[in-house]
């Protein structure tokens, strides 16, 4: 069955609550859930986005899909778009997510600006996707088959299209402290932090080569460490992010250098991976959204192997987009 259409045909209903009083009172239904991007490029003629037909349901659309069994959102928004289009998706600023009932049943879709990487790619017309059209941004709301599709569409027009993503991430597990004999330095990763760090290396990857900054600590180095093999970046530490460099405690830090560590590398607007300690990432958020004039959330804090992702306008600096994400999906 066809998802919601534009005015004119199917009458649908948007809702930011889930579910509809009129479809399960007083219960919950699970919201289907899935990812997608607006792919957009720009030409001698201007700004132009990626639209799809789908010849199953007569449609144009936004290229998106929904998630696998425990894959994490970021990783299901780029294999759909690239499954649809071939183009492979360099993710920017996360939007607004759009909300609807699909055959009865509520849907989520997460969507994110997304530019085509510069890797080879070519589009394949197939049974479910048999066209690819790069289309004016004014030409493409009148195409779009759908009003969700033209809420996102208008979502992403009303923000910064090229932005800078500086990444901060709590280092992965590493066991007990206290079950450690040596210098809290020299921690390792234990066996589910060295599974996370391996999961990292391509959840990461959907924003783009990212030079990596860390604590010089060893479970830091480590939980970036197959980030930097898989794509060819190095590490630089950095001694103001590492919770023991002051030799007389192992569980010292200087708060605000690293701070001012961490606003200099914001204002150098260069997309940018950050690992550090739990100690520290409460203070380089506030850090940030001080920077930034953004208000400060409640909670700031990560789990081990989580991360944040803050978008900056690529012109003007200013915070586009912000968000926060688990191991899993």
């Amino acid at each position: 069955m066809a998802e919601p259409e534009r005015p004119g045909t199917e009458t649908i209903t948007v809702t930011s609550a889930f579910p509809p009083r009129d479809t399960a009172p007083g219960g919950y239904l699970e919201p289907i859930r899935a990812a997608g991007a607006v792919l957009w490029r720009d030409t001698g003629h201007g700004r132009e986005v990626a639209l799809i037909h789908r010849p199953g349901r007569d449609d144009w659309t936004l290229p998106k899909g929904k998630l696998k069994n425990g894959e994490h959102i970021l990783t299901a928004a780029v294999r759909e778009v690239s499954e649809e289009t071939g183009l492979l998706p360099v993710l920017g600023r996360r939007l607004p997510p759009q909300r609807y009932l699909k055959d009865g049943w509520p849907k989520q879709v997460e969507w994110w600006a997304a530019t085509p990487s510069p890797a080879a790619s070519r589009f394949t017309p197939n049974e479910e996707v048999d066209a690819l059209e790069w289309t004016p941004l004014d030409a493409a709301r009148e195409r779009l088959s759908y009003d969700h599709d033209v809420h996102v569409l208008d979502n992403f027009r009303a923000g910064p299209a090229r932005t800078v993503p500086l990444v901060l991430l709590r280092h992965a597990s590493a066991g007990d402290k206290r079950d450690w004999n040596d210098h809290d330095l020299l921690r390792p990763l234990d066996e589910t932090g060295r599974a996370d760090a391996l999961a990292l290396a391509e959840t990461l990857a959907v924003f783009g080569p990212l030079r990596v900054v860390s604590s010089a600590a060893a479970r830091c180095t480590e939980t970036v460490v197959p980030y930097t093999v898989t794509h060819a970046a190095e590490i630089r530490t950095e001694r103001a992010f590492t919770v023991g460099a002051l030799a007389s405690d192992s569980g010292s830090f200087d708060r605000a250098a690293a701070r001012a560590a961490f606003g200099a590398l914001l204002d150098e607007r260069g997309p940018t991976l950050v690992c550090t300690h739990g100690e520290l990432v409460a203070d380089l958020m506030r850090e940030a959204f001080d920077r930034l004039d953004s208000p400060v959330p409640q909670q700031l804090s990560l789990r081990k192997g989580t991360f944040w992702v803050m978008h900056v306008d690529a012109e003007d600096g200013s915070l586009a987009a912000v968000e926060r994400h688990t191991r899993v999906g």
